[in-house]
């Protein structure tokens, strides 16, 4: 999970849908300005080019009761399918951390190590950090059902591709630290609008001792 810089005004269609006795919260406007937003990722897992898309509420609006929540601009996220679900426990009711308003990465700690995705919240007194710990890391190791543990496979195969997409260009950037072309490719597989930015960037600015020149990529 990454900052989310989120674009105003809102979709002209929420001001309309929500006059309405059921009104829709995904019409066409929404989905686009939400998939372009996001850079087309799920703000959770940070699988990116989504097959499943869903426009999910940070705040649940309890099939309606909360109208308030259930049209705001500012409640809707871009998501999976697979996260969205995990996300509907009721633990995760309260909220866990806006990335459009905070920084996620100043308050969680994102790690891959040895094929295990470790999620920690850095202020373990915190409990909306520590709640977002757990849910991120539940969308990648919540294996109850069937479907459940086909989409966390992935996910981990998918982001153990990442990493080692990241390891070799790391690689590279030792053996020839003034290369363009390498410095040019960590840039866009650092960036926050990358698959699994987090994971990225933190193992690299856990070692920025080893890599001083891109601390630009990661800060």
């Amino acid at each position: 999970m990454v900052k989310v810089v989120r674009s105003f005004p809102a979709p002209l269609s929420l001001a309309i849908e929500t006059t309405k006795v059921n009104g829709s919260y995904n019409e066409p406007d929404v989905v686009r300005q939400l998939k372009s937003d996001f850079n087309d990722k799920c703000y959770i897992c940070e699988l990116k080019e989504l097959q499943d898309p869903e426009v999910e509420h940070l705040l649940p609006h309890m099939n309606g009761k909360y109208r308030d929540r259930k049209y705001d601009w500012n409640n809707l996220f871009w998501a999976c399918r697979h996260c969205n679900s995990v996300k509907k426990a009721e633990k995760y009711n309260s909220g866990i951390i806006d990335c459009c308003k905070q920084d996620p990465e100043k308050l969680v700690s994102f790690d891959f190590i040895q094929g295990n995705v470790r999620v920690e919240a850095i202020d373990s007194n915190d409990s909306q950090s520590v709640l977002t710990a757990e849910l991120v890391y539940e969308t990648f190791n919540k294996m109850n059902t069937g479907i459940r543990e086909a989409a966390c496979d992935m996910r981990i195969k998918s982001l153990s591709e990442a990493m080692n997409i990241l390891y070799k260009e790391l690689s590279r950037y030792k053996d020839n630290p003034s290369s363009k072309r390498n410095t040019r490719m960590l840039k866009a597989i650092l960036g926050r609008e990358s698959a699994f930015a987090a994971f990225k960037r933190s193992y690299v600015r856990k070692r920025l001792e080893e890599y001083p020149g891109l601390a630009a990529f990661v800060n």
